[in-house]
């Protein structure tokens, strides 16, 4: 499903199949018309089986990065157990949720992998959760849910995944113009995360 779009300019997917979640998000940071840099990283590592891909305004994209990975590292410290994902986008929520008055201009995936299976969530500015199979969000999220919908399965294999959330992410960067500048791609499997930098050519 589509989110609603922000100004600030991005695109982000996931995709979740039986193996695992691909995650991915280009790399260009916009603001209106400026383009300010080809090199923003917008998908995070959060912990060996935990991703978040995001959208909206960059510096609170980093920040959100940060307060999550800080989270649940602290967590898993004090139970001396991996965070569950469902466990890590409640918390996720509730960080934005106390941040209603002044929220963060983003828009989150979160996806991984523990006992219970893969997982994608997605988050709006204010908190609200929704578990889907795919999800796209940012000013090229129209056009990255298209594809992504006329061409994924359940049962699609983790390599044919990463292939569906490259082409979903240059079809959007190639008709939203402050999407774009490659893309940053996290594999999440059993064997942890696996980060790959695809080239917009």
């Amino acid at each position: 499903m589509a989110y609603a779009r922000l100004g600030t300019g991005a695109t982000a997917v996931g995709v979740k199949t039986k193996d695992g979640v691909v995650l991915g998000a280009e790399k260009r940071v916009s603001y209106g018309g400026f383009i300010l840099s080809r090199r923003g990283k917008k998908v995070f590592k959060i912990s060996d089986r935990m991703v978040i891909a995001a959208a909206g305004l960059f510096a609170d994209l980093q920040t959100l990065g940060r307060i999550l990975s800080a989270e649940v590292r602290y967590r898993e410290t004090l139970t001396s157990m991996p965070m569950k994902i469902r466990a890590a986008a409640k918390l996720l929520s509730a960080i934005l949720y106390s941040y209603k008055s002044f929220p963060f201009l983003s828009e989150v995936l979160i996806g991984g992998i523990d006992d219970e299976g893969t997982h994608l969530f997605v988050l709006d500015p204010v908190g609200s959760v929704i578990e889907d199979n795919y999800a796209a969000v940012g000013t090229g999220a129209t056009i990255a849910i298209g594809i992504i919908e006329s061409e994924y399965r359940e049962d699609m294999p983790m390599d044919k995944a990463f292939d569906l959330v490259v082409k979903a992410i240059k079809g959007a960067a190639s008709r939203d113009a402050v999407s774009g500048d490659g893309i940053d791609i996290a594999i999440v499997t059993s064997r942890g995360v696996e980060e790959k930098f695809v080239p917009l050519v």
